[in-house]
């Protein structure tokens, strides 16, 4: 495929001010336009670690702020830890040393499929109207609106479960982190309602947020393929595929969360050696303030 330059004039371009020029106030911020017109003023409080700013048009004007952060100057520690992704719950967290964690990927799940019935329901008025009139744009603009607040708040659970991830790492001193790529899942096909959800799962976003906020934790992280982990017990090595959120082994009767029997066989591929199942797991979600300990028990093996 020959590749070339774009050849049709762009109907907005981003516009960015260097940190020298961007004149912060208490409670707006002054970007200047140049000699001779008027400066855009912008109802904002800006961080005092905020540098420059870039004006972007993404179906609505946006003000990209670049901050500062400070940068972890060495690893947390020696651990080792494994993230299994699910779409489900969005990250399951296990360490050589005991400790796991569940962040849950619900409360993302809810909106992707609220947003898909709006805009079935606004496409369904909008097949009833003739293209390009007004009618039809006012529901187009509708269904935009739509769309851009239902990315922002993905968004923002997206950066809150990541993070509660990286600073759990953090408090447990880990030091390498392996996060499971659960690419091929899309291979198969498994129902009209099973593709749907595997479509809307959004995989390759959480891995660039745990990688960029590991990275600043200064944690190595490196990703792998996982195929296999969530269908092997971890006690006996049986293998059958799971069903529910529980795993019951059918040869020992070891019983374990479904996520944290992948996350557990993780460590055999990424770090060479198995650990034990963690006897017990914190479960949290992307914004609430607390945390539950759940306890886990396993059955002796026969």
């Amino acid at each position: 495929m020959k590749l070339r330059y774009p050849y049709k004039t762009k109907r907005f371009y981003p516009v960015s001010w260097p940190a020298q020029a961007i004149a912060p106030e208490r409670g707006r911020v002054v970007l200047p336009m140049g000699k001779g017109r008027t400066s855009l003023v912008l109802p904002l409080d800006l961080p005092e670690t905020s540098r420059s700013c870039t004006l972007v048009w993404n179906n609505g004007f946006e003000l990209h702020v670049c901050v500062e952060i400070a940068q972890a100057e060495n690893a947390p520690g020696e651990v080792h830890a494994t993230i299994d992704l699910g779409e489900i719950h969005l990250a399951a967290v296990t360490t050589n040393t005991g400790k796991a964690l569940i962040v849950t990927g619900r409360g993302i799940r809810t909106l992707k499929h609220q947003r898909s019935k709006q805009l079935g329901h606004i496409a369904k008025k909008q097949s009833r109207c003739k293209r390009y009139s007004r009618r039809w744009k006012k529901l187009q603009r509708a269904k935009n609106k739509q769309c851009r607040r239902a990315e922002r708040r993905i968004r923002n659970q997206r950066h809150q479960a990541t993070r509660q991830v990286v600073n759990f790492c953090v408090e447990h001193e880990v030091g390498s982190l392996f996060i499971g790529n659960p690419h091929g899942v899309r291979n198969h096909n498994n129902g009209t309602h099973h593709n749907q959800r595997m479509s809307l799962w959004e995989y390759g976003k959480d891995v660039d947020y745990l990688t960029h906020k590991s990275k600043q934790a200064h944690m190595s992280s490196f990703t792998g393929s996982e195929r296999g982990t969530s269908s092997q017990c971890p006690s006996c090595g049986h293998k059958h595929k799971p069903r529910n959120r529980q795993w019951n082994c059918k040869h020992c009767g070891f019983k374990g969360h479904r996520d944290l029997v992948g996350s557990v066989n993780m460590h055999r591929l990424a770090f060479g050696g198995q650990i034990e199942f963690p006897r017990s797991f914190t479960y949290l979600r992307p914004s609430s303030l607390g945390k539950v300990v759940v306890g886990q028990t396993r059955p002796s093996v026969v």
